[in-house]
């Protein structure tokens, strides 16, 4: 492949930096309206009265949504809402009845002519509460929690071999056991929920929207509202961020789009930076206990990995106990869940759900076997690694995590490392070196992807994907230069828009591995089409030539015995009076072979597909680390960082590898600094916005050294590629925090790792 791999820069790139993207609140129509929800300030009861009077009668206001004269939409039915591929951030349709859930929560909706005007209405709105005492200390609800079969959605078990690990670790030579707490943490993106809608007539809507799932959006917004799915159009060409807190809808999508049914307005509503932390979802805190047994060598007997935490009006969980399913070959492994119901927000994918927290018990407690053992870290790694799922004995698609260890440590200098803590000191700083494993499944979903070559040569692309900032705008146009032999300057990619061939929700570092297979294959149509109008074309010197005796170049078709003969795409068109050709392909894993929507094509199935019956799919990397501890102040300071990921083929250097430094920063702010607390007695968060929230900036954020494997897993797909954008997060805590005890001491296993815990 020509272009594929290569560093070039994203094509969106100039519209952004020149303001010419345009994110969802910009999408300003005529005679528009704006929105702005009531909150409740109770966490669990109900709303016995709204005096809306006065909001009435404020200057500008259009109407007042309540419970008592909102539309009445579809009842929620998880079921019902699974067949049509649709799902919700929240199980919670707004203005149905008058229960709150949690502080915060939408339980009215003004809307005014402008948004200054529909926020000072919501202030002269006056609630009456039946209050009941909010659930909200963890440690007290896990008593009366529950044991769920299945994690979110009824993908896989949550009970892996209960209760079935206690007699080995009582048997074995050296065993171990501690409890790690992963602190709640909140989705904040550049870009704010934000949601312009407009009805055409009755049955009609058009929504821009940032949203990592256009269509998964247009599913649920067409089952509450009784609409004919494709009368529901949702754009989304840009989003400022997702990371997971965008993935399905949340409930001002249906205060909006009812209010622009109830005002037959279009209608904007933006959430504020306070609605952030409330409103749209957060990863949950998680308690993990985390035992092994071993060997004196370090060779694992078992593994025990029992985890707690929480939901809300959801049956989504922090499926923390993930990397343990994957990572280390210990003969038996017990995985459990005890979840608490709580009233606060529902919790929500956050980039790795599962992985990131998880790793942090599961990396940090190898660290601690490491260390009572006196065996390195990474040895005690290399000596119980796995080639084969643990849990399915199935050989991985591909895998290099030894390969990993071994430029991670040449890189980083691992070996320079000193066993005991506290041996490396810089003045008042002590300085340690740590070190975690990373994994990630590798997803793949069906997608479909049409492609039109013009007549002057110019090539268009279009998928109802997404462009999160993970440069899938590039990369798909990688893909389709690379399928054409065609100057990447003459493609143009439009996603984000629903009314384009089907793809699913941008979630899971599923993207690149599900849409770039059908840009392959479209091309691949499209290329097969022009040849035949050549070989059929008597003024083509390619004019009855097989098609193996054809190689294509430089958008043109070359006989291979004689590359003077010759015919270019252009010519060809030309010569038959096209304008325009197109191809549709529908791509898809062999065990997902469902109907592809607006693609005509039946999906293509390939050896090189997916097969779970023959291979597990999961990336793997390995995380160095170097840290400064002031020992007067406690303060933690990340100096260098080395991370090395096995993602199969890498489509574009540049962007993977910013995929892989965001992660880590991320992770230096779960490590460091992100926690949102609650009052115990409202239940409301402490860190009411983003001000008060704790993300890392410039100073706190090393030089991060990222280096690709890049070995293409034959297995997956054609392409080769896995995801990157979720697995640069995963082992980041772990490893800082293994980092911190290598230089001070000090074990702490409650994230984050704050001064106050280091003094």
């Amino acid at each position: 492949m020509a272009v594929t791999g290569k560093p070039i820069d994203r094509i969106d790139g100039r519209a952004k930096v020149t303001g010419a993207a345009k994110y969802a609140a910009e999408f300003n129509q005529a005679n528009m309206a704006y929105a702005f929800p009531v909150r409740s300030a109770i966490a669990s009861g109900t709303v016995t009265h709204i005096d809306a009077e006065a909001a009435k009668k404020s200057g500008g206001v259009i109407a007042v949504l309540t419970p008592e004269n909102a539309p009445r939409l579809k009842a929620f039915n998880r079921e019902e809402l699974m067949k049509v591929e649709a799902a919700l951030g929240e199980d919670l349709v707004p203005l149905q009845d008058n229960q709150v859930h949690y502080f915060g929560q939408f339980v009215a909706c003004v809307v005014a002519e402008t948004y200054e005007q529909a926020r000072h209405a919501v202030a002269l709105i006056k609630i009456t509460y039946a209050a009941d005492e909010p659930k909200i200390d963890l440690s007290t609800e896990l008593l009366h929690g529950f044991r769920p079969e299945k994690k979110a959605y009824g993908a896989t078990p949550a009970q892996l071999n209960a209760n079935k690990a206690a007699p080995l670790l009582q048997s074995a030579p050296r065993h171990i056991e501690q409890t790690y707490r992963t602190s709640t943490e909140v989705h904040n993106p550049m870009e704010p929920h934000a949601i312009v809608a407009m009805w055409e007539g009755a049955d009609k809507l058009t929504i821009h929207d940032t949203t990592q799932g256009v269509m998964r959006e247009r599913a649920a917004i067409a089952y509450f509202f009784n609409l004919k799915p494709e009368n529901v159009r949702v754009i989304s060409p840009f989003v400022g961020g997702g990371f997971g807190g965008k993935v399905s809808p949340w409930t001002h999508h249906f205060l909006a789009v009812m209010a622009a049914q109830v005002v037959k307005r279009p209608v904007k509503l933006v959430l504020t930076r306070q609605m952030l932390q409330i409103n749209v979802g957060r990863r949950s805190t998680t308690l993990q206990t985390v035992a092994i047994g071993a060997q004196p060598d370090g060779k694992m007997t078992v593994l025990r990995h029992h985890n707690q935490t929480y939901t809300n009006l959801t049956n989504f969980f922090e499926p923390s106990g993930e990397t343990s399913e994957v990572l280390y070959n210990a003969p038996l492994r017990e995985i459990t869940y005890q979840v608490a119901q709580l009233n606060v927000g529902a919790p929500t994918y956050m980039r790795a759900p599962g992985e990131s927290s998880g790793a942090f018990g599961a990396e940090s407690v190898i660290d601690e076997l490491a260390y009572e053992l006196g065996i390195d870290p990474l040895e005690l790694r290399m000596i119980n690694h796995t080639t084969l799922d643990p849990l399915n004995q199935l050989p991985f698609s591909s895998e290099s995590l030894r390969v990993c260890y071994r430029i991670g440590a040449e890189r980083f200098g691992w070996a320079r490392r000193k066993q005991q803590p506290r041996q490396t000191h810089n003045g008042n700083y002590l300085i340690g070196y740590g070190m975690a494993a990373a994994t990630y499944p590798g997803e793949r979903s069906p997608a479909s992807v049409r492609m039109q070559i013009m007549a002057d040569g110019t090539v268009k692309v279009m998928s109802a994907t997404h462009d999160i900032g993970t440069g899938t705008y590039t990369i798909m146009a990688q893909t389709a230069a690379d399928a054409l032999s065609i100057p990447i300057e003459k493609i143009t990619v439009e996603i984000g828009d629903s009314s384009l061939p089907p793809a699913p929700q941008s979630s899971g570092a599923r993207t690149t591995a599900t849409v770039n297979p059908a840009v392959l294959a479209a091309g691949k149509m499209l290329r097969k089409d022009l040849m035949q109008l050549a070989i059929m074309d008597a003024n083509s010197k390619l004019h009855g030539k097989k098609p193996e005796e054809i190689a294509f170049a430089n958008a043109k078709f070359v006989l291979r015995s004689d590359t003077s003969q010759s015919d270019s795409y252009i010519d060809i068109m030309r010569r038959n009076r096209r304008t325009m050709i197109e191809a549709c392909a529908t791509t898809a894993p062999a065990s997902d072979m469902r109907p592809s929507g607006s693609c005509t094509i039946a999906p293509i199935a390939s050896e090189e597909n997916k097969d779970e019956k023959k291979y597990s799919f999961h990336s793997f990397g390995a995380l160095f680390t170097e840290v400064w501890v002031d020992e007067s102040l406690g303060i933690v300071r990340i100096r260098r960082f080395t991370s090395v990921q096995d993602v199969g083929r890498i489509m574009n250097e540049k962007t993977a590898r910013s995929q892989i430094i965001g992660g880590v920063i991320f992770g230096i702010g779960a490590a460091l600094m992100e926690e949102s607390v609650y009052d115990p007695r409202w239940a409301n968060p402490v860190q009411r916005t983003f001000a008060d929230y704790h993300v890392p900036v410039q100073t706190d954020v090393p030089e991060i050294d990222v280096q690709f494997i890049n070995q293409p897993d034959p297995h997956i797909s054609p392409i080769g590629a896995r995801g990157a954008g979720e697995i640069g997060i995963v082992g980041v805590t772990a490893a800082i925090a293994n980092a911190v005890f290598n230089a001070t001491g000090k074990r702490i296993r409650n994230l984050p790792l704050t001064p106050d815990k280091l003094l």
